[in-house]
């Protein structure tokens, strides 16, 4: 039980600081404007880290469903294992979108709109508008990109010591680039959390955050299996 409960408080780790530092300090939790894209970047990718160096010996870090997916698609964890991992990572998402939900209620003004917690989405009224197109090929995209950095540094062409930095990096210039466009997923654990909360038009395309991100991650393992894989 120790790696379910190792990925548990990883996946709450995670969307707690990262959605966290977009829905409380993003806008204006920190001077005029708030940290920004940039400072919602780094959280995210600083959560990773952080947890990359805590859990990592005990479970591989995987807070993520789909990196578990890809990781089984290449072989190196179990079909038990996987199940596991997937249901106390989104476990922990939704018990992190909780808690934040406790801390954001105190505030005297809150309202629960639409996508609320960081909710990810597309289309009108969402952050750049983009369209269920461009989502979907922007989750799938990153996610196998940031499958494949994983698959690279845990394996034996990478530095072991440093794996934990370039994922965490990797994720950071993910959201960079992916914010605008859906909010940043790359994680269905990370999407359903929030979104169960939220409600209305974030969970009726919680959909996109689910599938994407698995075929990303299915076509980063296979491609790690077919070119990389002696």
């Amino acid at each position: 039980m120790k790696k379910y409960i190792a990925e548990l408080i990883g996946t709450f780790s995670l969307v707690l600081f990262g959605c966290g530092a977009a829905v409380i300090a993003g806008v204006s939790g920190v001077g005029p404007s708030g940290i920004g894209l940039l400072g919602i970047s780094i959280a995210f990718g600083f959560a990773v880290v952080a947890m990359a160096y805590a859990i990592g010996g005990i479970s591989g870090c995987h807070i993520n469903p789909a990196v578990t997916i890809g990781v089984l698609v290449v072989g190196k964890i179990s079909f038990k294992d996987a199940l596991g991992y997937i249901v106390a990572q989104i476990l922990g998402a939704i018990l992190g979108a909780g808690v934040l939900y406790l801390i954001l209620s105190g505030k005297p003004d809150f309202v629960m709109g639409e996508w609320a917690l960081g909710s990810n989405g597309w289309g009108v009224g969402y952050l750049g508008e983009y369209s269920v197109i461009s989502a979907f090929i922007i989750e799938a995209v990153m996610t196998f990109l940031f499958l494949f950095v994983i698959l690279s540094t845990t394996s034996k062409f990478g530095n072991g010591t440093m794996a934990g930095l370039a994922i965490g990096v990797t994720l950071m210039l993910i959201h960079l680039v992916a914010i605008p466009v859906t909010g940043t997923s790359v994680n269905p654990a990370r999407s359903i959390g929030p979104a169960l909360f939220a409600g209305g038009i974030a969970l009726s395309q919680l959909w996109l955050f689910i599938l994407a991100p698995i075929v990303g991650a299915i076509a980063a393992g296979l491609t790690w299996k077919v070119a990389f894989e002696d």
